[in-house]
């Protein structure tokens, strides 16, 4: 537990890959019917007593264990863990009992914050936040970018969306939705993310049933723009370990997907990205659909797409989102880091799944990340080696399972 004195601020940041939260719950929003005495669940459980003979219990209604119990006088008193937590709060006064809360956030408003940037990381918690509302029957309001918010305003009319900075009265409880850097970190998170997955680690945070939940993303504009059959890929990423780095592999593929009757359309926001001396541009072949453009018209242009091809990056996510059948490549996560798809590309002859390791943190300042071998000759061997073969495989796999004749 932390005590601090009633006028100190509790500002910090938290760090979620390139994203910060800046956290600062304000002050106590509860006030009770004891002078002086208030709480709120803003950033944990959060107590403060006036001067006086208090005494401040903490407890954990779903294990029955008592967190805290300590005398307190003129001082805030707030819990480790700021994740969800069925908390039980109980003031005494002179030993008698004068206040007792148990966590009950029905009709309260209950405000979920999403870091910045990391779409397909906020595209995979979003979901929750609707979970979380149906089971405690909150008024949830969801801190997030405009961008995202205009994504699933129109599927999730039952959430209020504010700014990602912005604040709003009389809050009952605040939970922050990421993965938290380092690893070990259990203040924020309860679990090790690189274990349950990225998804369902918000799950965790929520203390929800750790279920796949997939976001529902609807078109805007249901009109076909493209005429003829086509195929949406996505081959740009934030770090190089996420590339396929076969060097002949997406120019097989489109090729592949061109003789079945389809266009190809690549949907990367940049037609190229990299560091230093290693850079990545859209493959030969490729349609060029990328540019800085809303997001909404990507899921537009999806919507209409037979199935989608990419790596463990956002637009997958958001493929995934919209309802398309996925063909995913990516060796240096492992399948359960994701959401299930059949049609996995991974290969596990060689290196794999480094970023599932726990003994292992990622580098986010390292756009060459590569753990075990760097700079040798096996360098992203986990994508290297996986073949083209494989996955035209995997898209005949998918065409026979959902029907595709790409041209008839």
């Amino acid at each position: 537990m932390e005590t601090a004195n009633n006028k100190e601020a509790n500002t910090l940041q938290v760090s979620k890959k390139e994203a910060y939260f800046t956290i600062n719950p304000g002050p106590l929003v509860n006030q009770t019917d004891i002078p002086g005495v208030a709480f709120d669940f803003n950033y944990g459980a959060r107590i403060g007593v006036p001067n006086g003979n208090f005494r401040v219990r903490i407890k954990d209604r779903n294990t029955g264990v008592t967190l805290y119990d300590a005398k307190a006088s003129e001082a805030t008193i707030t819990s480790t863990k700021k994740f969800f937590v069925n908390f039980r709060i109980e003031v005494y006064k002179d030993d008698s009992l004068v206040f007792e809360h148990n966590y009950d956030a029905k009709n309260k408003k209950v405000l979920f914050r999403f870091p910045k940037g990391a779409l397909g990381d906020n595209l995979s918690w979003f979901p929750y936040i609707q979970e979380f509302k149906n089971l405690h029957g909150c008024e949830a309001y969801c801190a997030i970018t405009k961008e995202l918010a205009d994504l699933f305003r129109a599927s999730y009319p039952e959430i209020k969306f504010i700014d990602a900075d912005a604040f709003i009265e009389g809050v009952y409880a605040t939970y922050y939705m990421g993965i938290f850097f380092p690893c070990s970190d259990r203040v924020h998170q309860p679990v090790d993310f690189r274990v349950v997955g990225l998804q369902r680690n918000a799950a965790h945070i929520l203390s929800l049933p750790a279920e796949e939940v997939r976001p529902i993303i609807l078109p805007k504009n249901t009109e076909r723009v493209v005429k003829e059959p086509y195929v949406c890929i996505a081959t740009q990423a934030t770090s190089q370990a996420k590339y396929w780095n076969n060097p002949g592999g997406w120019i097989s593929v489109i090729k592949y997907l061109k003789n079945k009757g389809y266009r190809v359309l690549c949907i990367d926001k940049d037609i190229s990205n990299g560091h230093g001396s290693r850079w990545n541009t859209i493959p030969y072949g490729a349609e060029d659909f990328t540019g800085a453009l809303p997001l909404q018209d990507r899921v537009d242009l999806l919507y209409h797409a037979d199935f989608f091809v990419g790596l463990s990056s956002g637009l997958s996510w958001l493929a995934w989102g919209v309802g398309k059948p996925i063909v995913m490549i990516s060796g240096f996560t492992l399948p359960q880091n994701e959401f299930y798809t059949p049609y996995r590309a991974i290969n596990y002859h060689v290196c794999n799944g480094c970023w599932n390791d726990c003994r292992i943190e990622f580098v986010h300042t390292e756009f060459d990340w590569c753990p075990k071998n760097k700079n040798k000759d096996n360098q992203f061997e986990c994508s290297r080696f996986i073949t083209a073969e494989c996955v035209h495989q995997l898209i005949d796999k998918l065409m026979f399972d959902h029907g595709l004749e790409a041209k008839a």
